[in-house]
């Protein structure tokens, strides 16, 4: 698994994650909230298996030393 998020992107889903998995705490209490484990484990992990799949990368290209 390479990293295929960058900073942005990681940053942005964390956010979202929280906030879903908030709203099911304190908000109206429906199993839906949950679904934020999703973008906060990609974020958290840096890789999307969506990503791959459609063939987007949005971290830097690493270079190649050598």
């Amino acid at each position: 698994m390479t990293r295929n998020m960058g900073t942005v992107d990681r940053v942005v889903r964390i956010i979202v994650g929280l906030v879903l998995i908030a709203l099911a705490l304190v908000g109206p209490k429906t199993p839906w909230g949950w679904i934020g484990l999703i973008p906060l484990a990609t974020a958290l992990i840096g890789w999307c298996p969506l990503y791959s799949l459609l063939g987007i990368r949005t971290c830097p290209a690493e270079s190649k030393s050598g």
